[in-house]
């Protein structure tokens, strides 16, 4: 059976290379996985999604409207703007953290904070606070870390070595702090969060 995982996010904030982890991590457990990402102005500010699609047999990276399982949004905004892809009840984590896109820094559009979290609230989803927690942990960057944690123990993969995939796949300098992140992430996923 293919798992379709969705995380999406703002430029600037690792979705991307979780995204990469993450299929590195299914790889080396043995399925299928097939993955595409899409750019906006991915530098700064523009909207950044990557599909991740594993199972024994997967044709297709791309995740058909009402076909995740899981979506994982690093900014609240993005979660609403890429709920159409959610199939009927499949889970939502995000992020409990604002960054504002271009439209929103030229005026075009609003961010509707409150009326956000009143949506994300009814729809069932896992907030989290990783931003909170990467400043704990002493370097911001690591967000995207933490919410690669919480989805690794939402979706039960917490039996492959997500160790090694960080030491192969990050920086030395960073591999200790990814790892401490990646750690709190799936501390932040209470047992029931997955039932």
């Amino acid at each position: 059976m293919t798992k379709s995982i969705l995380l999406v996010g703002v430029g600037g904030q690792g979705t991307i290379l979780a995204s990469k982890l993450l299929t590195t991590g299914l790889m080396e457990a043995g399925y299928d996985v097939k993955m595409s990402e899409i750019h906006g102005m991915s530098q700064r500010g523009g909207s950044v999604s990557s599909q991740v699609r594993y199972g024994s047999e997967v044709y297709s990276p791309v995740i058909e409207i009402g076909g995740a399982d899981i979506l994982v949004s690093f900014e609240k905004m993005e979660a609403l703007r890429w709920l159409e892809y959610l199939k009927p009840g499949g889970k939502i984590i995000y992020n409990n953290y604002r960054m504002d896109s271009m439209p929103i820094l030229t005026g075009k559009a609003e961010y509707k904070e409150e009326e956000i979290e009143k949506e994300l609230e009814r729809l069932n989803g896992s907030l989290l606070n990783a931003a909170e927690k990467a400043l704990e942990l002493g370097n911001a960057k690591v967000m995207n870390i933490i919410l690669l944690g919480a989805l690794v123990k939402s979706m039960n993969l917490e039996d492959i070595n997500w160790e090694k995939i960080i030491k192969d796949n990050v920086k030395e300098k960073f591999v200790d702090i990814n790892i401490k992140a990646f750690n709190e992430g799936m501390k932040l996923v209470s047992n029931e969060a997955l039932a």
